[in-house]
């Protein structure tokens, strides 16, 4: 493309505002239309909490019938999807819903699209593979930072730890559903770890090599400042609605800045940390991104400082990083590796394992080699 072509793609409708789960079955109404079985896709902890309960409350009240299946758990593996597949089939779903963190919406996303096509799984992995159709969908983030509810993207843990992603314009869904009571009992930790992660969607968008464009920049800087001015709040006050809602709609623009410009390194180094740890996939991000930003600075830097402007910082690819690690103490996650459970033998092959995501690494503003994937583990180890 010239420098002045760009394509953009988001989600139909977006529905926000505190409590709005509650009128869920009337915003689905035109979706759902005369279909009856919705089958919904959640984890065991927040179904104990009972976010689900106004959603399913809501459609059971307009006469739909509601399955529940809250088996997911962080990076979710195929195995578990195709449980979720083979439940969906045998209650003769007709619709979907993903409500969660990302691991279900991706979860969600997947199930819709096997229960709408006669793709097998494996042929769905890579960029623009998979085709549809699917059912329709309908997804609602419980935590503020992966973006899912407007990415075309999910992300599955094949076999002991390789994360494979399946990304392509069948996966967005019809309907976003954002509603920040769902986020109020959020713990600290993970309140945290989901922000600087959706933080890192931003950043990484914006210095996105391929598909940069100025709608993706525009959404990223208007991201970033949400959650920037929001983040330290809502961990030092969950029940803030404010902060809750700013920090779930910078969530959902910097989701849709990267799933338009996608993000890079970043990401690409985060993955091993997630499949052969399990450490969560915002702590990862959290932990690699001042290596990263540091290594593509001598690429990145003028797109750096403008980040740090935008946010009254000192107009630096060390401002920024600076910025980003106080954030990290301030809320107080890890910031080193070996807070969880790696050791320097670890780290040649988690560099060889991210110089493998290499739909992600080609987005990087300078290209990543194994010997700086390494070094970039070392640097916070």
């Amino acid at each position: 493309m010239t420098a002045s072509a760009f394509s953009f793609r988001t989600v139909p409708h977006i529905h926000a505002g505190a409590g709005v789960t509650r009128q869920l079955a009337r915003l689905a109404a035109p979706l759902i239309g005369a279909r009856k079985r919705v089958f919904l896709i959640t984890d065991p902890g927040v179904r104990k909490a009972g976010l689900i309960d106004s959603a399913v409350t809501s459609l059971q009240s307009a006469g739909l019938q509601v399955q529940v299946f809250d088996r997911v758990f962080a990076d979710p593996p195929k195995t578990i999807v195709l449980e979720a597949e083979d439940q969906a089939r045998g209650f003769g779903a007709e619709v979907v819903l993903g409500l969660g963190g990302g691991s279900s919406m991706d979860t969600a996303k997947v199930v819709a699209l096997l229960l709408g096509s006669s793709q097998r799984l494996e042929d769905m992995y890579g960029v623009n593979n998979a085709t549809g159709p699917r059912l329709p969908l309908v997804l609602i983030p419980t935590t503020a930072g992966t973006g899912s509810e407007v990415t075309p993207i999910s992300v599955l843990t094949i076999g002991e730890s390789t994360k494979m992603g399946i990304n392509a314009p069948a996966l967005y869904p019809d309907i976003a559903v954002l509603d920040a009571e769902l986020t109020y009992g959020l713990p600290r930790a993970i309140t945290a770890a989901t922000g600087i992660d959706a933080m890192v969607h931003a950043i990484e968008a914006y210095t996105s090599k391929i598909e940069k464009n100025p709608v993706s920049d525009a959404l990223a800087l208007a991201g970033l400042k949400k959650l920037h001015g929001a983040i330290e709040t809502a961990c030092r006050d969950g029940a803030d609605r404010q902060a809750r809602e700013d920090m779930l709609l910078g969530a959902l623009l910097a989701g849709q800045a990267f799933a338009n410009a996608p993000v890079g390194a970043v990401h690409a180094l985060a993955y091993p940390l997630g499949g052969v740890f399990h450490v969560p996939h915002g702590l990862s991000n959290s932990l690699m991104l001042p290596p990263v930003l540091r290594y593509n600075a001598p690429e990145a830097e003028p797109l750096y400082a403008e980040l740090a402007i935008h946010l009254g910082l000192h107009a630096s690819t060390d401002g920024l990083v600076t910025e980003m690690e106080r954030i990290a103490d301030s809320v107080g996650i890890e910031t080193r590796l070996s807070q969880v459970g790696v050791s320097h033998n670890d780290l040649p092959r988690l560099a060889e394992e991210a110089m493998e995501v290499k739909r992600l690494l080609v987005n990087n503003p300078r290209e990543m080699t194994l010997e700086a994937a390494q070094a970039c583990y070392e640097a916070v180890l």
